[in-house]
């Protein structure tokens, strides 16, 4: 266990070096309940995690169960040399590589390079957050990356294997754009894509339809931009419908707003089921934390909730939620191994706890970094 304070005096300071934005944080609700999911305001959980890779750095962890295993679905750092910058160009992974666990707390499997920007026709550089899907004994991979023109898109690459290799589809999905794809399988046998990502995911470019030459954000008191929602069609290589907003509401049935960075969508969406209602949880960005909000219908309005973890160690927070065993789990990610380097992150995890409302218990899985000291 950790001095928890003197964990977040290493993080105020890695960011301080980092970011280069300036937005005011505001104070998020902590007392409204929602369809009988109420908001978490209990104290945080201290939790440990040891990183699950440690002779690579791993990050954006997409976990599944497939063939009675976990599956871990990462991307993958390394240092290119690049600067850092606000777009997040020093995050310039080129390939992927797939985990696998026979148990929780067993052997992590390594199945070695499973697709490189090199073999993608359409993709330039940038193969961000990942995520996977099964159907029909195919497992499809998703991922964003960059174009020629050096807009981002999403891709899909497709195998027999969950350990694949995978084969990349000649062309990025049709009406694609932006990051951080996450594909959910509803009961009826459904599967949508979730995406999008604001600053360096693009998302705030395409507010029209088209892609913008710059950024133009809302004002502070207008709503926040938001997740997009895709279903899939039957070959689980295209969309099935144009995208539709996600939208995200706060205690009042009012659309979050763009200068509430505590709670508005930032990117890494995620949603998994319990008990009939669909959770949404996501990334606040630059207030580093993921958050959540629940809803009765995959397409929305989702109501937030709460918040799952609090900020970790590095810049960026980037999660998964997955079933296995009967008990639910985390996957998530921090910069400890690499001593607090942003850009070089390694997968963790750890239980996933609710309470009996269907709240989820928040986390806290921030560490000391004795280097920042």
């Amino acid at each position: 266990m950790i001095n928890k304070s003197s964990g977040v005096i290493a993080f105020g300071i890695l960011l301080l070096s980092l970011s280069c934005k300036n937005n005011e944080n505001k104070e998020a609700t902590s007392e409204s309940t929602v369809d009988s999911v109420s908001v978490n305001s209990e104290e945080a959980e201290m939790v440990e995690a040891e990183p699950l890779v440690k002779d690579l750095y791993t990050a954006d962890p997409s976990a599944h169960v497939f063939e009675d295993k976990i599956y871990i679905y990462p991307s993958h750092d390394f240092d290119s040399g690049i600067p850092e910058d606000d777009l997040g160009n020093h995050f310039n992974m080129k390939d992927y590589h797939v985990y696998s666990m026979d148990s929780v707390g067993g052997e992590v499997t390594d199945h070695g390079v499973v697709l490189d920007v090199e073999d993608v026709p359409w993709a330039k550089r940038q193969m961000w957050a990942p995520d996977a899907a099964e159907k029909d004994g195919n497992y499809y991979l998703y991922f964003p990356a960059k174009d020629k023109d050096d807009i981002f898109r999403i891709g899909v690459a497709v195998s027999d294997d969950p350990a694949g290799p995978f084969k990349p589809e000649a062309e990025a999905i049709k009406g694609s754009f932006s990051i951080d794809p996450s594909v959910f399988q509803d009961e009826d046998g459904s599967y949508y894509m979730y995406f999008g990502g604001i600053w360096g995911g693009q998302l705030q470019r395409w507010q029209t339809g088209e892609f913008a030459g710059e950024d133009t954000y809302p004002a502070d008191t207008s709503a926040a931009l938001q997740p997009k929602i895709a279903k899939l069609s039957e070959d689980m290589t295209s969309f099935a419908e144009a995208p539709k907003d996600v939208q995200i509401l706060d205690e009042n049935g009012e659309l979050l707003t763009n200068g509430d960075n505590d709670r508005r969508f930032f990117e890494a969406a995620w949603v998994h089921k319990m008990n009939g209602k669909y959770y949404l949880s996501y990334s606040t960005g630059d207030t580093h934390k993921i958050v959540y909000a629940t809803a009765d219908d995959p397409y929305g309005p989702f109501t937030y909730q709460g918040v799952i973890l609090n900020p970790v160690l590095g810049w960026t927070n980037h999660h998964s939620i997955v079933k296995y065993n009967g008990k639910w789990y985390l996957f998530f990610h921090d910069s400890s191994l690499s001593g607090g380097k942003t850009y070089l992150r390694s997968v963790k995890m750890t239980e996933l706890k609710f309470n009996d409302d269907g709240s989820i218990k928040t986390l806290d899985a921030m560490v000391q970094n004795d280097s920042l000291q």
